[in-house]
């Protein structure tokens, strides 16, 4: 029979296997998105540093609450406490310069100098092409963004005359609107993210608390009977 209540250390080993999953998701979608992170780094947008220090950390946390759940240790589980008390910190600061990075990644978009530089990929091109045909749009800041290869996603309504076409009536916005929503969309979600692990950080803390009085009072309680039975 184990020191603490078995179905408090299943609900916690779930709980971080949960995390464990969630960390090497975040770490695999960075590493997908790594062609556009060091384009946006480029030219002034918030590093991924920190994106893959958050990632790292949950997946090594997670795993660390995992070995403590499964050993039962002492040692193991302030260890854990002590990552979750400092964790619930630092996703609270994670929050904050969240809410000051999206200013400045709409300030990066809203330079038609940025622009050009993210269009000379082709990744980016092709996204802003799709994006263009979506949201009846065209460019970034301006249909100059594209220079003189406009595609076709920036016709005008007959479908087949083009932007700069004699005659051909402009569309009436450029696609930065929608840029921002998806980046308002995009901030808020992450917003929420990081103090909603800075409430989970909590909840962790306080059930480790938790374990680790039951495992103290396991230990008290199998002294006292050492010392009747002597």
């Amino acid at each position: 029979m184990g020191k603490m209540n078995q179905c408090l250390k299943r609900v916690f080993i779930a709980f971080n296997a949960m995390f464990a999953i969630f960390g090497a998701l975040m770490i695999y979608g960075l590493i997908r998105s790594s062609t556009y992170s060091h384009q946006l780094s480029a030219v002034g947008s918030p590093s991924m540093g920190w994106a893959w220090v958050f990632a790292l950390g949950v997946l090594g946390t997670a795993g660390l609450g995992i070995f403590a759940g499964c050993s039962e240790k002492p040692l193991v589980l302030k260890i854990f406490a002590g990552f979750m008390g400092v964790g619930m910190i630092v996703m609270m600061i994670f929050g904050i310069i969240c809410a000051a990075g999206k200013q400045q990644m709409k300030a990066v978009f809203q330079d038609d100098k940025v622009a050009k530089t993210l269009l000379h990929d082709p990744g980016m091109r092709q996204m802003l092409d799709h994006l263009q045909a979506e949201g009846q749009c065209c460019g970034i800041t301006s249909a100059s963004n594209w220079g003189g290869d406009i595609p076709s996603s920036c016709s005008c309504g007959s479908g087949y005359m083009m932007y700069t076409s004699p005659g051909c009536k402009a569309k009436p916005q450029t696609c930065s609107k929608y840029i921002f929503a998806v980046l308002d969309t995009v901030f808020s979600i992450v917003f929420g993210i990081f103090f909603g692990f800075a409430a989970v950080a909590l909840l962790g803390l306080l059930i480790s608390l938790l374990m680790l009085h039951q495992i103290k009072r396991h230990d008290n309680a199998g002294a006292s009977f050492d010392m009747k039975g002597y």
